[in-house]
Formats: structure tokens, sequence, C-alpha cells
């Protein structure tokens, strides 16, 4: 453990400091934040500190909406001059979201990412290569920061360039690789083509995030590196990565730096805080952010959480692995679906992998589920390498039954009939080092 007398707090103790800091938090954004002020006003909490954690729910939530209506510094608890650093979202689906950092929000920035890396198996003087994105995106720099804080040797890679990346880890030999999963799945495929077996690979431990992943891409990239694969969670507008990590002796759920971030679970249709364990929206409240502080933020995450003992000996929760965001979750012939869900279903079927492409078309008034998806390397050679044709799959018995059972498969596990086709290896779209898209959504808009 990086810091032992925070993050193996007995939880009375942290329940106590989490309370100061909230009620301070209340009284600061009250005073500095106008549109916070009218909302408590709003609430009827006003100017008067709530009591505590228990008085959670007495507080509106903060909406990113509520970040664009008042882009860019609208909700700046602190003045202009005092900003370090600014970040911000792509800004591809409208009014970019701004993350504003001071000094000490910097030095927070990079003692939560030490401790997930430290939590990772890194350690001083071991090098980390960082394919995650330098620039606006907030994984780049924050990885590096948190490396630095460590003692680490940083290798800045940032994105792309997927050739040189696999020559830099064969040759500096890096102990840790932080980016993407869907990235960390594309340098694992590649090192594999160049036929390298996961012994003669450095890598340790890969710390991914950044978008929803799931057990069955977990296995794949760990079989093909030989390195435990860990994730780390985080949002730009809370922090950046960071605001949670999995540990590599629990390695059931992410544990979340609750010194900083206060979170809770609530339900997405009623808003209602939902009992530990439950299923729902992770919200979070940043207890220590001084340029840009939120009250309940609606990450629009769907996950869980528990208090029960980890093996780390860490108090703090754990959440759940991101099951999808309700923006991402996808609603074909009235069917709830996210992309993991996919990606679950074909860790049941070996000769399948977790490369693939979702496409939804219309047929008529009927949604139509297409999942293109790769066949592994040894399926592939098993069949001779040849053309995976609708003509070529119905003239060749082992490639029927396989595409028979995986349409039965992702019939059981998502409850809707897909139509499925097959990939060489390699076919699939790719990520470059940023978030991959699995969705090809081709159905009229109404």
């Amino acid at each position: 453990m990086l810091q032992p007398e925070y993050e193996a707090m007995p939880r009375a103790e942290l329940q106590a400091l989490q309370d100061e800091r909230l009620e301070a938090l209340v009284r600061r954004v009250y005073q500095a934040v106008g549109f916070y002020r009218k909302q408590l006003d709003s609430a009827g909490v006003g100017a008067d500190p709530i009591r505590g954690s228990k008085e959670l729910a007495r507080l509106p939530f903060t909406m990113k909406s509520d970040l664009r209506d008042n882009y860019p510094f609208g909700m700046l608890a602190t003045d202009r001059d005092r900003l370090a650093r600014v970040h911000a979202s792509s800004g591809t689906t409208g009014t970019p979201v701004v993350a504003a950092y001071t000094r000490s929000d910097l030095d927070v920035f990079a003692e939560v990412m030490a401790r997930g890396l430290a939590a990772a198996g890194g350690r001083a003087g071991s090098i980390l290569h960082n394919a995650y994105g330098y620039g606006l995106f907030t994984g780049g720099l924050g990885f590096h920061a948190g490396a630095e804080r460590l003692g680490m040797t940083v290798l800045p890679m940032s994105t792309g360039a997927t050739d040189r990346q696999v020559k830099f880890i064969m040759d500096l030999r890096p102990v840790g690789l932080a980016c993407t999963p869907s990235y960390a799945l594309t340098l694992a495929q590649e090192i594999q083509r160049r036929g390298v077996a996961p012994d003669d690979i450095s890598l340790e431990f890969a710390l991914v995030g950044a978008e929803p992943w799931t057990e069955t891409m977990r296995a794949e990239i760990e079989r093909l590196l030989g390195a435990r694969c860990l994730n780390v969670y985080g949002l730009s507008e809370i922090i950046g990565p960071g605001v949670a990590f999995e540990c590599a002796e629990g390695r059931q759920g992410s544990h979340i730096n609750e010194d900083h971030f206060l979170p809770e679970i609530v339900d997405p249709e009623s808003g209602e805080s939902l009992p530990e364990g439950s299923e729902g929206v992770l919200v979070i409240t940043t207890l220590t952010k001084q340029a840009l502080p939120l009250l309940r933020y609606w990450t629009g995450d769907v996950a869980s959480l528990t208090s029960e003992p980890c093996a780390c000996g860490r108090t703090f929760v754990r959440m759940s692995p991101v099951r999808g965001r309700t923006d991402d979750m996808l609603i074909v012939r009235g069917v709830n679906l996210y992309p993991t869900q996919i990606e679950e279903a074909l860790g049941k079927v070996p000769e399948l992998t977790p490369s693939f492409e979702i496409v939804l078309s219309r047929d008529g008034v009927l949604d139509v589920l297409t999942l293109h998806v790769e066949v592994s390397e040894d399926f592939y050679r098993m069949i001779g390498q040849r053309a995976l044709s609708d003509e070529v799959i119905e003239s060749h018995e082992r490639l029927r039954e396989l595409k028979a059972r995986a349409i039965r498969v992702l019939r059981d596990s998502v409850g809707l009939h897909a139509e499925v086709v097959f990939l060489a290896p390699g076919e699939a779209p790719r990520s470059e080092g940023g978030k991959l898209s699995r969705v090809k959504d081709l159905r009229e808009v109404r």
C-alpha cells in the first residue's frame, strides 16, 4: 500500500473524515458557486451544512448537462488565476465538458494514481509503458504524474503507432502497461502475431480503463501477455483515472479512494439511494476537489458497491466492473442491451474472440442485430485459413455448427436473435489507443 493510513483506515474513522469534508464542501460551494447556491436553496438545504453523509440524499444531483450549460467556467469554485491546468472532453457530441484543476487538485490526482499503480505492482525504478493519450484527455498525464510520484520511470508513448509500441515493449522491458483495454488487446494480438511467447514479455501488469470491458477480454489479454490485467476507473469530471483501482491481491472490484470521493448507488429511474450490493447508477461527490467540486455527480455508469473485507487489507469500498453506461445502452426490439453483454456471451464460445462489432439495422419495422466477430487464430488454422463467406460456412460442418452455437448462446444470454458474421483474425475494428466504438447503428433516426 502507498498510504495505509488512509487506504486501510478503520471504517468508522473514514466515515468521520468523509462527514467532516462533506460538510465543509457544502458550505464552500454554497458561497462560491452560483449554480449550487440556487440548487441548494431549491432543495431546502440553503447555507446550513448537512449533518454528514447520512443526509447525503438531501443534496441535489449534478448532471453532465449542468457542466455543459455552465461552459466553460461557470461552475468554478476558485478564481481563474488559481487554475494550474484545464482538461476537456472531446466535444464530439456537443459542448465540451471542461475539467479544471488547481495545483492542489493535481497533487490529489497524482496521489490517487500512484495508489492505483502501487496496488497493481508498480514500484520505484520500474518502467511504465504509458499508451494513454496525452492532451485534453486526462489519461496520459494522469498516469504519467502518478507513476512519477511512485518513483517509476515513465515511457510516454501516447496512442497509436502500434509497431513502435511493440518495439519499445520488447526492447525497454517495462513491467507495467497503461492503456484502454481494447488497445491492450490490440497490442497483445500484435505481439502474438509476431510469434512472441508470453514468457518472453517483461510485462507484469496492465492497468486498463476508460471503457467498459469484461472478464472475457481480461482473460484474453492475460493469456497473450502473461501479465495480470487490472481495472482503473475514473471520469474527467471527477478527477480523471484514479477514482478507483483494482488490487492485485483481490481482483474482486475496484477500491474507490473514499477519502477523496464519496460514492453511492441510486435507482436510475427514481434517483433513490440503493442498499449495498444493489445494481444502479454510480453517483460520486468530490470531497477534496478545489477548482471544480461536484455534489452527487450522476456518472451514468451502472455498477454496485461492497464493503466486504478484501484480501489486500484496504478498507475502501469496492465497485463492481461497470456493466455499461446508461447512455450507451441499446434498445433492440424492446430489449435493453449493453455491448458488454455481447462480450460476456462470446466468452462462452472458445472458438470466438472478444474482437467484434455490433451492427444494428432495420427490416421494415423490426430491428436487426448483426454481430461481426473474429474467429480465433487456432480455429482459423484448423479450418484451413479459408474465406469465411456465407457459401463457405454453409458447406463446412464445423463452421455451420459454430454459427448455430454462437446464435444460440447469444439468444440465451441477451434474449435476442442475432445474425452472426464470422471474420478472419485481424478483420474486426481495432483500437489505436483511444476508446473503441463497437456499435454501428444504421437504423433510421425517428
